[in-house]
């Protein structure tokens, strides 16, 4: 077996729970727009889609209108903060596996100032070594290509890496990007 050189962590709903968060600004900014939108149906439909794919499903058609849109969640996703909830577990481990050598890598669809947002209020920002989010790669996962970047970046095979994941696309691209993963769910 190789060595454990990198770890890779999904962020929404594996390393840190931010699903009402998200919810909350999300329903916030759209029902600027008139778009009502319930707290159980983006949950339940939404949660884990990139932003351009998820405005254009709840019916934002122009790329101006979502990415003004985009920019104006950024700005109150801060004011739901207080929901966001650290998987100490899977941190702590990742603390000890770091000590011992290993990279940690946050690889994430969500956008990088919302990632960003949440680590600094979380103060982990410092114990990661890089992010990779939806806008680094052409192919969202299920594609595995967010995690062959991170690989590329540091180094290192899929053998020496190991992937955790809580979504079945990020599952998808997990195992097709030949590393060992493990499914993560948050209560």
């Amino acid at each position: 077996m190789a060595q454990l050189k990198l770890i890779l962590l999904d962020f929404d709903g594996t390393l840190v729970d931010t699903r009402r968060a998200n919810a909350l600004a999300y329903i916030k900014t759209l029902s600027e727009v008139g778009i009502t939108l319930t707290e159980e149906e983006y949950l339940e439909r939404y949660f884990g889609v990139r932003c351009m794919e998820f405005m254009r499903m709840v019916g934002v058609k122009s790329d101006e209108e979502i990415c003004r849109l985009r920019l104006r969640k950024v700005e109150l996703y801060p004011q739901f903060f207080d929901s966001v909830v650290l998987n100490e577990e899977l941190w702590g481990w990742c603390c000890m596996m770091r000590r011992m050598g290993a990279k940690v890598w946050i690889v994430s669809t969500g956008h990088i100032d919302n990632i960003r947002n949440v680590m600094q209020y979380l103060n982990i920002a410092e114990g990661v070594d890089g992010v990779i989010c939806g806008d680094d790669v052409a192919n969202a996962k299920p594609a595995p290509d967010c995690f062959l970047e991170a690989m590329r970046r540091e180094g290192v095979t899929p053998e020496e890496t190991i992937i955790f994941e809580d979504s079945s696309v990020g599952v998808e691209a997990a195992r097709r990007s030949c590393a060992p993963y493990v499914v993560v769910k948050m209560s």
